[in-house]
This record gives structure tokens, C-alpha cells and sequence, in this order.
């Protein structure tokens, strides 16, 4: 059975705006969740190549970890943009999954115009979807 979790509408509009921002490289960031809220958390792409590799700023990771702890909030995604490449993890991606239990998004601009997002768990190597729905809920 496949899992399906839910996410705010705005949160989705907030990540599909930020990836059409900078259409020509990857972006990164984390989602910190409160009870059932939850809000993005960019981060720099500190990577070399940033069209096809997204690598966080280490500065900016840690400072954003530690802002999320003293609000109280956990690590509840990863998200990232693939500007070429469908919405699903390369094998970069998976290697280097430094939080493979948390759900990873990613967002593709792949094709002109159209904006796709998916879900992903990256545990033990082996990348299962998530199906992802939108709600209009916080």
C-alpha cells in the first residue's frame, strides 16, 4: 500500500514558486513541522554544479536546525528541484540522502510551463513514492 500524506496548499504554492525562481538550478531546503503545522525552511545550494546537484549549505543547515529545535519544530522533509530531470530521486540523490527516514520532495520544472512535485522515501537505499495531496487546510 502506498503511503499518502497531505500538505497545505500554501506550503506547495511556496515550493513550486521558489523552484520557478530559479529555474536553471537546483534549490534546497527543509520542512519543520509543529504539531500540524508546517512551514519551508530554505537553504542555500552551496553545490559546485547547482544545475544538477543540490548540496545544503553546511552554515545555513545548521543554523536552521537549531532555529527549528528552539520553536519546538522537527525535521518533517527535505525538498529539492530537479530544473531538467522528472520529479524522482537520481542515484546521487539516494546516495547521499543524509535524512533517508524523512520524506523527501522533489519538485521538477522538466517540462516548460508544467510544475510536478513528488514524494519520496529513501530509506535502505531503495526509493518508494509517496503520493501527495493538497489540501487547504494549515
Amino acid at each position: 500500500m502506498t503511503e499518502r500524506i497531505e500538505l497545505p496548499r500554501a506550503l506547495v504554492m511556496a515550493l513550486l514558486h521558489e523552484a520557478q525562481r530559479s529555474p536553471h538550478h537546483e534549490i534546497c531546503g527543509l520542512i519543520a513541522v509543529r504539531g500540524q503545522s508546517l512551514r519551508p525552511v530554505p537553504v542555500r545550494n552551496a553545490a559546485a554544479d547547482r544545475r544538477r546537484l543540490f548540496d545544503m549549505d553546511e552554515r545555513e543547515l545548521i543554523d536552521a536546525m537549531k532555529t527549528m529545535r528552539a520553536n519546538g519544530e522537527t525535521l518533517f522533509a527535505i525538498y529539492h528541484s530537479h530544473p531538467d530531470a522528472a520529479p524522482a530521486p537520481s542515484l546521487t540523490d539516494i546516495e547521499r540522502a543524509g535524512y533517508p527516514d524523512a520524506l523527501h520532495l522533489i519538485i521538477s520544472l522538466e517540462t516548460k510551463g508544467v510544475l510536478q512535485m513528488r514524494g519520496w522515501r529513501l530509506a535502505d537505499d531503495v526509493p518508494r513514492a509517496v503520493e501527495i495531496g493538497v489540501s487547504d487546510g494549515a
